[in-house]
């Protein structure tokens, strides 16, 4: 089962402000761990939404917002997508995230779907299309 971890942004992140070796050092660590545990799939940070874009849809079409967009505690910083049995598992290792000391934030962790979540509505051909291009994507990294 694969979860995607989300890293909330902070006021920093937003402004850009990269982390310090410290943190730098000890993230390089846990992904390591996660690594050589055969846990770790991705993973990411991301630049500001200063750098970003929104694509938004509407009865007249899509329409391109750029950034930067209004801090909320939902704004992203990085990710990662974690290969493990369950949900509890995923918990246990996000509780060794390192954290930059004096803050406080949470992360999510979300269950990503898998074919047979999709029932009846993913037919036999939709099943085949989506093996196929997960196979060339594989093949890619």
């Amino acid at each position: 089962m694969q979860f995607f971890i989300i890293m909330p942004a902070s006021p920093a992140t937003e402004a850009g402000v990269m982390p310090g070796t410290e943190l730098l050092q000890a993230m390089g660590e846990f992904n390591q761990q996660l690594a050589a545990a055969g846990v770790l799939v991705s993973g990411n940070g991301l630049h500001p939404t200063s750098r970003s874009a929104r694509v938004n849809f509407t009865d007249s079409g899509a329409a391109i917002e750029p950034g930067p967009f209004t801090f909320t505690p939902n704004t992203i910083a990085g990710y990662w997508v974690w290969e493990l049995p369950s949900l509890q598992a995923a918990c246990d290792w996000a509780a060794k995230i390192p954290s930059p000391s004096g803050q406080h934030y949470s992360v999510e962790i979300r269950p990503i779907l898998g074919p047979d979540d999709f029932g009846e509505a993913l037919t036999p051909d939709l099943r085949q299309q989506e093996e196929s291009l997960r196979q060339r994507l594989t093949l890619r990294s």
